[in-house]
């Protein structure tokens, strides 16, 4: 299949080709037509499918034969759980719509909000932007939503999990009720179930993954190792021919900051990225790494999503997760787009029950690699599948329902012994 069989126009068309794109992955051939028809759609894939175009594209070509977008208006509005997020959907906007006469804006918060203002006064036919920073600009009155057509909420379970669910609600509640509301997780959750029904209309539903699955083009493997010698066997990794750039997760701030200067140290560039970075610093760090004067990008799990680097070849979990869904995001930033990537998990024995977790997620045994001189002096325990796998709960045994003869005789017994006896 190709991008001209989804009925694409040729605009788009020629800013796919311009990108070397041919054909489009699962979710985007699924999702393409739904949303060129202008129903709701519930989506879920896994991280790494070319989720952004399959709303993106045909998003381009319904406002294409819309009317002129009016001052401090909007036709489409697509929110993002962070800033990062954000700033990548608004270039993939800004890529498949080079050969289109739209206007785009993307806003968050982090940095000054006047520039923002500005640029909304020209208003536009995409706007993309995270809840807090939208709500702002609403309250000092540079945006309203009478114009908006579509409503995106892109990674909508993270938006959940980062407890956004009151400001989505209050963004809801100011749009017009007749819109196309298109709504993507990784995940169906109840919670996002929940929240699909409060604010769409009988939605198509496609899903591309099993869920919490991990992408096969992902190698995975697991590496004991004692806690004090993460930093030195990381370093062994790194120094390797083949390691050209690395994305290494940190549980904490702290020590996201504790790796990055232990790299510099021996000469690795590294840049940490985390909530504490102001925007600015996070924004540079990125494009430093993108362009690859950046070896190692050290980051917490805000960057978990959001971060779409082409042709990353290694992921590193320098701590494992406490949340086991965290580990699927982290290690889906390389794979992406059908090309190989290697997911590496620095695992020791404290981190024992978090890999459990994680392993009885996925469905599967992460193979364990030894690396010589950095065996641990408390090996990590054996799992199995059957480990792994949570025991099935046996259900009561229904009680045989007596027929309605022996009843009937049950009844008349009981009544006679229970009748009370009578003095003459």
């Amino acid at each position: 299949m190709s991008f001209d069989t989804l009925g694409l126009a040729e605009p788009i068309i020629r800013a796919l080709e311009k990108q070397g794109y041919q054909s489009p992955t699962p979710i985007q051939s699924k999702a393409i037509p739904v949303v060129l028809t202008g129903k709701d759609l519930l989506a879920a894939a896994q991280t790494g499918t070319g989720k952004t175009a399959s709303f993106t594209l045909p998003i381009l070509q319904r406002l294409s034969t819309g009317k002129p977008v009016a001052a401090n208006r909007a036709r489409t509005l697509i929110l993002t759980p962070t800033r990062e997020l954000a700033a990548q959907v608004a270039e993939s906007v800004s890529t498949y719509s080079q050969f289109m006469p739209l206007s785009h804006c993307v806003v968050y918060g982090g940095v000054k909000i006047n520039p923002q203002m500005m640029k909304l006064r020209r208003g536009a036919d995409i706007l993309v932007a995270t809840p807090g920073r939208l709500l702002d600009l609403y309250q000092q009155n540079a945006i309203r939503f009478n114009d908006l057509e579509i409503l995106v909420l892109d990674e909508a379970d993270r938006m959940l999990d980062m407890g956004f669910i009151h400001d989505i609600r209050k963004i809801i509640a100011l749009l017009p009720p007749k819109r196309q509301t298109l709504l993507f997780s990784a995940t169906f959750s109840p919670a996002i179930r929940q929240l699909a029904k409060s604010l769409m209309q009988q939605p198509e539903e496609i899903s591309v993954a099993p869920q919490n699955t991990t992408a096969s083009a992902i190698k995975q493997s697991i590496i004991p190792v004692d806690k004090g010698q993460k930093s030195a066997l990381l370093a062994e990794l790194i120094n390797q021919p083949d390691w050209t750039q690395v994305l290494v997760f940190c549980r904490t701030k702290h020590g996201a900051n504790k790796l990055t200067k232990k790299l510099d140290n021996i000469g690795v560039p590294a840049a940490a990225i985390h909530s504490n970075k102001s925007q600015g610093a996070r924004t540079r760090a990125l494009a430093e790494f993108k362009s690859g004067k950046l070896q190692a990008l050290i980051a917490t799990d805000i960057a978990a999503r959001g971060l779409d680097i082409d042709k990353l070849p290694h992921v590193v979990n320098f701590d494992l997760p406490d949340v086991a869904e965290d580990y699927v995001h982290r290690i889906g930033r390389t794979g992406r787009a059908g090309a190989v990537g290697e997911a590496i998990s620095l695992v020791c024995i404290e981190e024992q029950d978090q890999l459990r977790a994680i392993q009885r997620l996925i469905g599967e045994i992460i193979p364990i690699v030894e690396v010589p001189g950095f065996t641990p002096t408390q090996p990590l325990k054996p799992m199995s599948i059957e480990v792994i796998t949570p025991p099935k709960r046996k259900r009561p045994k229904k009680k045989k329902r007596l027929n309605d003869q022996a009843q009937q005789q049950e009844t008349t017994l009981s009544k006679a012994k229970n009748k009370p006896k009578t003095t003459n």
